[in-house]
């Protein structure tokens, strides 16, 4: 303004308005801490009334809380995703009875989708079923050596996922369409073989080789699908059976070629393992459409998690999930497996694909997984940096490990015990995203018990009960960072304050509101004893202990 001239009032938006935009655009927290912590200190200097603020409109300050894929009317509000499996299970055929069994205490604890396992034969009855030689046995058909797959049968797979959709769970089957192994007879054809790493470019001339590309399926007869697997509905094969030599051959043929729309690694990185399945091929796409559209209907999934689609021309999977939710509806959920700790290749993915599928916050588990190496050096400001949930809050799906991160995996990058509840906490806790809790972590790997599950269990119960209404990030100091979530009119006494530390002991004095005064908040993760009393102004200190997590709630 010009000399004398008073200066404009800043604009007053509406909080209806902040709250309605902010799960579409992700309006950072960030920028809603700033906002909100102003509209504090208007209702301080205006006479507001207790519980509205300068963005007000007669209402109660609340949040909304967003609310996911919703099959039962109250199913994902604060979700959580549990993945039911890890990489060392016993072949002993009773995952399915397990969890079938484990239902109601999923309910319980606050679980609200199961993700399972490949479910379908395998190449033999010990793998985890990513392995996948034919996607129409469930366990039903004697192939392989065997009737049941490593978890169990057909009958006990629905008898299962009855019980969780009785306990209103709902179930995503992982879905393995990039490759095909075990093949049932050989057949000769014509390869190049490529540079492992760079499959553009051909080590020599073409010549012939023989492959275990032919797929009969004998022992299901045809039932339900009589297609056959030949070698031209695949783009490359791993192993020259007539050499017994190991290598990457890019079959040939008309319109052969690696796919489009798949990850730059490696110049393209189409071919993964086993028998590459041609996904440009029209034959191929009719018959994955198809089985799609059969399977979720014969097991009533309510989604899908897939498999290595950095390895898939991105086209096809967009397609594929159009057709199966033509038939089961456009609520059914679809998260992807795309590899990739670059925030921007997931960007480009997404992009190319429409938006329709969530994908897993892989730069956040790699942030985490940095975290938990460098301890005190790490600057826990950069944790939410970078990362899917920042960026696409309403297509993340945030995680601390899976069966490809946990120790001797192929993408091995555990995060370390101590820092594990941590991440939990981080994000159980956070507005933003779609946690997944990972078999591993809570019920433990090769038999033995994990050690935190009793922590994940006041995590989970914390989600369940306090975690609700916006976001206010005091993500300030490199060693301890926290925020609060504000609560809402639904759910009584909601609302909490989340501190962690990588370093020595902390505190921070953090801001609830005129309308909590003179409340007394407690830690219930048990590591702290003390109680904190909000002063007139609605603030507390709240402190965390070294290289740990504090959560604060109202006192019953």
């Amino acid at each position: 303004p010009s000399s004398g001239e008073k200066p404009s009032p800043p604009t007053v938006l509406p909080l209806a308005f902040l709250q309605d935009i902010r799960p579409a655009v992700c309006l950072t927290r960030r920028t809603f801490r700033t906002l909100f912590c102003w509209a504090l200190r208007m209702d301080s200097s205006s006479g507001t009334s207790p519980g509205k603020t300068a963005f007000s409109t007669g209402q109660p300050l609340e949040a909304r809380q967003p609310e996911r894929y919703d099959k039962e009317s109250d199913q994902m509000k604060n979700g959580i995703m549990m993945q039911y499996f890890e990489w060392n299970l016993t072949n002993d055929g009773k995952l399915w009875k397990q969890l079938k069994e484990d239902a109601s205490h999923l309910h319980e604890i606050g679980v609200t989708a199961i993700w399972i396992p490949p479910a379908y034969k395998a190449d033999e009855q010990q793998d985890e079923g990513y392995a996948t030689y034919d996607l129409y046995d469930l366990g039903e058909f004697e192939q392989k050596g065997t009737v049941r797959t490593k978890y169990g049968t057909k009958d006990e797979l629905k008898e299962m996922i009855d019980e969780l959709h009785k306990n209103k769970i709902a179930v995503y089957l992982d879905v393995v369409l990039n490759h095909k192994a075990g093949g049932d007879f050989t057949e000769k054809f014509m390869v190049v073989e490529v540079d492992p790493d760079q499959r553009n470019k051909a080590l020599g001339k073409s010549y012939e080789i023989q492959g275990w590309t032919g797929y009969s399926f004998h022992g299901r007869k045809d039932k339900y699908s009589d297609f056959k697997w030949h070698y031209y509905h695949f783009s490359g094969t791993g192993f020259d059976d007539a050499r017994k030599r190991s290598g990457i051959f890019q079959i040939q043929g008309e319109g052969k070629a690696w796919s489009d729309g798949v990850d730059g690694e490696n110049g393209n990185y189409d071919f993964l393992l086993c028998n590459d399945i041609d996904l440009d091929h029209p034959e191929v796409v009719a018959e994955l459409n198809r089985w799609g559209k059969w399977v979720s209907n014969e097991l009533d999934l309510d989604g899908m998690r897939l498999d290595a689609i950095k390895h898939m021309k991105d086209q096809f999977v967009a397609q594929f999930l159009d057709t199966v939710r033509s038939e089961r509806g456009d609520d059914f959920y679809a998260v992807g497996e795309y590899w990739n700790g670059d925030l921007e290749t997931l960007d480009n993915y997404l992009e190319a694909v429409g938006h329709k599928v969530n994908l897993f916050d892989v730069p956040l588990h790699y942030n985490m997984f940095q975290a938990s190496q460098e301890g005190k050096d790490y600057d826990l400001r950069n944790i939410l940096k970078n990362t899917l949930v920042e960026h696409h809050c309403e297509l993340a799906v945030t995680f601390v490990d899976n069966h490809d991160s946990q120790h001797g995996s192929s993408l091995e990058s555990q995060v370390e015990d101590w820092f594990k509840p941590l991440a939990y906490g981080l994000i159980f806790l956070l507005k933003d995203g779609y946690p997944c809790l990972f078999y591993g972590d809570y019920y433990g790997v090769k038999g033995e018990k994990s050690p935190h599950t009793k922590i994940i269990d006041i995590l989970l119960n914390a989600r369940k009960k306090y975690a609700y209404g916006d976001q206010v990030d005091y993500f300030d100091h490199p060693s301890t960072v926290g925020f609060i979530r504000i609560g809402d009119g639904e759910h009584v006494n909601s609302g909490l304050v989340f501190l962690i530390s990588n370093d020595e002991a902390g505190s921070k004095t953090m801001c609830l509101g005129k309308e909590h005064a003179g409340e007394v908040w407690c830690e219930i993760t048990g590591s702290i004893p003390d109680e904190v009393t909000l002063d007139k102004e609605g603030n507390g200190e709240f402190s965390v202990e070294s290289r740990n997590l504090a959560v604060w709630v109202k006192k019953d």
